[in-house]
């Protein structure tokens, strides 16, 4: 089986520093595609940033500059790297992995968009 695990959220002051992780575990070869999202109350999810297997970044206009994604493939692990946090950042965010290859019953399967349970990050002002 495989899961998703975040870590790193919490309470900071507006302008500073948050570094969120996420690990997944289980027999994985592969993931195409990592991400993040968030979920502020009564808001829709939103895109913040992704990466790809071959570290091409992408990111929402309201994070660029501040907000850098990285990832490291041999440990399956995706990080979202937060400076100069704002009180609008506030929100749970959740990873996502798209195309998870992966080894069960000696056979590769896959998952599609799997999501982690999130994390909330919290910004006062």
């Amino acid at each position: 089986q495989v899961q998703l695990v975040e870590s790193g959220g919490g309470l900071v002051q507006a302008g500073g520093s948050l570094r969120l992780s996420c690990a997944a575990s289980g027999t994985i070869r592969s993931i195409d595609v990592m991400a993040w999202y968030r979920q502020a109350p009564g808001k829709q999810r939103e895109l913040v940033a992704s990466i790809t297997s071959g570290y091409t970044s992408n990111y929402a206009d309201s994070v660029k500059g501040r907000f850098t994604i990285s990832r490291d493939n041999a440990k399956n692990t995706v990080y979202l790297q937060m400076n100069n946090l704002k009180p609008e950042d506030t929100a749970v965010y959740y990873c996502n992995a798209d195309r998870i290859t992966y080894v069960s019953a000696g056979r590769y399967s896959e998952f599609y968009d799997y999501w982690g349970q999130g994390t909330q990050v919290t910004v006062s002002s």
